[in-house]
């Protein structure tokens, strides 16, 4: 039995992660700022500050680095974390990652790419995964444009992939030796995002067009590229119409 290490264990990927490798029979820690109280193996940790880190990562064998924050942090994060892990004597570090943050000059993408190269250059046994967008994130952004009179939407492509099966290939990975990077992982379509908001906008009964946006700059020329896109990694299998019949967004008020 291996003892694993999630950090953002209470969020969108690592929820589900958790559950996956406790029924594959391991020990596993739940690393969250806010853990959860009915959880007996939840732990407090403030990856910001490294406050718990050492407690939450003695004796583990393997550490699944979820936690992000788009509005920052990860470089110190991930400092703090491979620090602790080297002190633990940790043998393996997986990390999920996004498709394209070597190519989209996205700060949020570019601190991503930070954190791998850091991992890279740890010591450490690492495995690196990239994924493309969840369907969880496409769906809260597509909520969010919804709420405006006009509804903006990027004239791009995306493909969506859903979170369970992105948990389940983290699982796999932590329960083998460290494999550097590995293939990108991809959902099953590549969709403009207009059509992903016509059916966003059908599913909460709201019968408006969207307003297809290009924007000027690199970062949008570079998604308008296709550089956040893995059409030959389309191993995923739940479509964004399947993610939306199964978490139908809440109708317009």
């Amino acid at each position: 039995m291996t003892t694993i290490a999630v950090t953002g264990a209470t969020g969108t990927l690592g929820r589900p992660l958790t559950a996956q490798l406790r029924q594959a029979g391991h020990r596993v820690r739940a690393l969250s700022r806010h853990p959860d109280p009915g959880d007996p193996h939840s732990q407090a940790v403030d990856l910001r500050t490294g406050t718990g880190l050492d407690a939450a990562t003695a004796g583990a064998h393997v550490v699944v680095h979820c936690a992000t924050d788009p509005t920052g942090g990860d470089i110190p994060a991930a400092t703090h974390l491979i620090r602790s892990a080297r002190r633990a004597g940790v043998d393996h570090i997986v990390y999920v990652s996004i498709v394209g943050v070597d190519r989209v000059p996205l700060p949020y993408y570019q601190t991503k790419h930070t954190v791998e190269r850091a991992l890279e250059a740890s010591g450490l046994g690492w495995t690196l995964l990239r994924s493309t967008q969840f369907h969880d994130l496409i769906a809260r952004l597509l909520s969010h444009a919804a709420r405006l009179p006009l509804m903006p939407v990027p004239d791009l492509d995306v493909q969506p992939v859903d979170t369970a099966e992105v948990a389940a290939r983290l699982a796999h990975l932590a329960q083998h030796d460290p494999a550097g990077r590995v293939p990108d992982m991809g959902g099953p379509r590549v969709e403009p995002l207009t059509d992903l908001a016509r059916a966003h906008l059908d599913a909460a009964g709201q019968h408006r067009r969207p307003l297809p946006l290009r924007l000027p700059g690199r970062t949008f020329a570079a998604f308008a590229a296709g550089h956040h896109l893995a059409p030959t990694r389309d191993v995923g299998r739940t479509t964004f119409a399947e993610y939306l019949a199964q978490h139908p967004p809440a109708p317009r008020r």
